[in-house]
This record gives C-alpha cells, structure tokens and sequence, in this order.
C-alpha cells in the first residue's frame, strides 16, 4: 500500500475510545487517547485507593510498581533493573540533568530539533551550573548518514558532557538513527541521553541494543497508557548517581525505587499501564502501526497536495512507518509559537479538526497523527478547508 490509498480501517477500532466524535482528533501525538479498557481499570483501581487508602498506599504498593515496571520494561527490551516509572519524559530529563552535576567549562549539546521543553531544561541547569547549551542544525529530511556526520562534527571531546537526541523529534516526525548517534558519541566517552517520547507503541524498540547512558519514552502517547506513564532506562555506570528530585521514604534504597517512590501521587496511570499493552497486543501490534503509518502518510498526501505541494516537498523518513508526518505551511505563516498556537486553535475553532502547528527553523509546520480511531475523511475534511482557511488567517 502506498500513500495513494487510504488503509483498511481497523473493524471495532474507533469504539474502544470515548473521543468527542463531532472533532477530528488527528493529534494523538500531543497527550495520546486512553482505550475505554484502560480507562475502566484506572477507575477500579482508583476505586480501590479511595475504598482504603492506607491499605492502599501502605500494603504492597512498591510491589505491585515493581512489577508492574518489569512487564513495561520487558516490553520496551529494556533493563528493569535500570528502570523506573516516571511521571513524563520532560520531568525524567530533568532529573537526570541534575543528576549529572555540570562543571562551567562543560556543555551539553543538542539539536535543533529538540522538544522545547527538554530545551528549556537544559538552559536551566546550564545556567544554574556555568555550563553551555549549544545546538547543532540537522536539515528537515537529512540522511541517517548526514545526521550522524554532523552530530559527529559538533561533538567537542572534553567538552561535550551530554548529548541529549531525539528518537522521534516532536515537531518534525525526524526519526534519529540514535543507535549509530550513540555509537559516534561512545568513540570520545560523551554520555547520550535519548529522548524517545513517542517511541513506545509507535516504534518496535530494543533499548538495551541502542546502548544509550539515559533514555526515556512516554507509555502514555502510542502505548495507550493513562496519562502520567512513562520509563526511564539508565545505563549501570550511572545508577548510583541519579537523585531524585523529591526525597521519600526510600531514598537509602537507592534507583530506581528512590525515583519511583513518591508519597501521595496518583499511582493508578502506572499500575494501568499494561492493560494498555495488553489492548494494543490484542488488536495487533504491527496491523495498528502499519495502520497509523499509512494513514499518517495518506493524510500528508492529501493535504500537501491541498497546499500546492509536491511530494518532494513533503519531508519522509527510511525505515519502518510512524504514525505522524509534518506538512510545511506556506512560507510567513506560523513562523513564531505564539503565531502556532493561534493558527492551531483557529484550526480547532472553525473545522473541528484538533492538530499539532509547530515553528520550527523559521517556518510553520502542520503534524498530523494518525491513530486506530482516524477515518481517511477527517484529513480529506482538513485539506478542502484548510487552504481557505489559511489564506484567511494570513490578512
């Protein structure tokens, strides 16, 4: 199938969700959607911490979080024993940024397509410690190979106390070679931290294999898990180190239960993380990726050709699909996030379609997702509106 041809629609797929069925929710890589089976066990699970509170939070809690943190681990091909459940990958950055300890004649480097809220935190820390953030530009549609050089010539040995990289850049859909990126780090000793928010249930993956010193993917987008859920791996070298932001009860205990164990905190999103992957097992794993994949690829077609694009103008990737694309918005338009922002509300205000409007590198780009709930309609919808509806927002 090519991106000709819309997929076959999953049969049953759209009623596992309780999305509002009067939008076009073709943003599922901002805060995922949560199937009604997950959604029913968070609630009994919620039910069975309000029924007993103390029981709950006093009797086996960090039992059941081990557990449940060896099934997700195990599905991700990662350690368990370097594991630990965290709120989100932005608060896991944060934490290992201020695991690390940063001297001011270090730098930790970057690229230009880095969530902005990763970037955010790396200033932060290197402001409070005298180090620098520097960014290296990587072209939208660059080669694995052209990433790799270019990440390769950036790094400073001696210099370079942390490569943070993207798996599946946020803004741009850029799939990272992050095994090859971790390996031309490896050669001068740079510790590599990977941020794969969109990794788990989007990307067949085998942490262990990328060798990474830090990465960290949300369960909550792609892996339909509640809000709240993701995993943090760290290489044996650093586990001693990292400190957790918050010190509870188990801090002598050391990673990952001093992460992990947080007081009060709602634990229902993680202990309801693998009925998520239970449910995406279920329907089928592959047919639900290559189903996002082609229908991410249509809806990208079909509004790029909407916009007066060719599909040379319509950055792709190599390797196995993911389940979101960008579309370059015409040149002048959504060039600031403010300026973002606004067009996606418009966006969502007047077709009812719910996107992802991003600047990056001077221009706007539209994301699209695309998920088991999707029809081919709603990006058809989007591309007849969506021309008139920018050259209006444009005067």
């Amino acid at each position: 199938m090519s991106a000709e041809d819309p997929p076959r629609s999953i049969p049953g797929a759209r009623l596992m969700f309780t999305l509002d069925p009067a939008v076009s929710y073709l943003n599922h890589g901002a805060f995922g959607a949560v199937p009604i089976t997950v959604q029913r066990t968070q609630q009994r699970l919620r039910d069975e911490m309000e029924a007993n509170p103390l029981r709950f939070y006093g009797t086996g809690l960090a039992d059941r979080v081990i557990h449940t943190r060896r099934h997700l681990a195990s599905f991700l091909g990662a350690d368990p024993d370097g594991s630990a459940l965290v709120p989100n990958t932005t608060a896991a950055v944060s934490l290992i940024l201020q695991s690390i300890r940063f001297q001011p004649a270090e730098e930790v480097l970057l690229t230009d397509h880095s969530y902005g809220a990763v970037t955010m935190a790396v200033r932060r820390q290197c402001r409070r410690s005298g180090a620098t953030a520097r960014t290296v530009a990587i072209p939208l549609g660059a080669t694995d190979a052209e990433v790799v050089s270019r990440i390769r010539s950036a790094l400073r040995p001696g210099r370079t106390r942390l490569l943070v990289v993207d798996q599946i850049a946020s803004a741009t859909a850029t799939v990272f070679p992050v095994r090859d990126i971790v390996a031309a780090a490896r050669e001068h000793d740079i510790p590599v931290l990977v941020d794969a928010a969109h990794v788990p249930g989007m990307l067949p993956v085998d942490v262990a294999a990328i060798g990474a010193d830090f990465w960290v993917g949300n369960l909550h987008k792609w892996a339909w898990a509640p809000r709240g859920t993701a995993l943090l791996n760290v290489a044996q070298q650093w586990r001693r180190r990292i400190d957790p932001l918050i010190v509870s009860w188990d801090q002598e205990e050391g990673y990952p239960l001093a992460v992990e164990s947080q007081g009060t905190i709602d634990y229902t999103p993680w202990l309801a993380a693998p009925t998520g992957v239970f449910t995406l097992r279920t329907l089928g794993w592959e047919s639900v990726r290559d189903h996002n994949a082609a229908l991410a690829a249509y809806g990208q077609r079909v509004v790029g050709e909407a916009l007066g694009l060719a599909p040379s103008d319509l950055p792709g990737h190599d390797g196995p699909g993911i389940g979101m694309r960008v579309i370059p918005l015409p040149a002048g338009l959504a060039t600031t996030s403010p300026e973002a922002l606004a067009l996606r509300q418009r966006i969502a205000d007047k077709l009812a379609v719910e996107t992802s409007v991003n600047a990056w590198g001077g221009r706007g780009l539209l994301r699209l997702s695309a998920q088991v709930y999707n029809r081919p309609e709603e990006y058809q919808h989007l591309a007849e509106h969506l021309p008139a509806l920018l050259a209006a927002f444009q005067r």
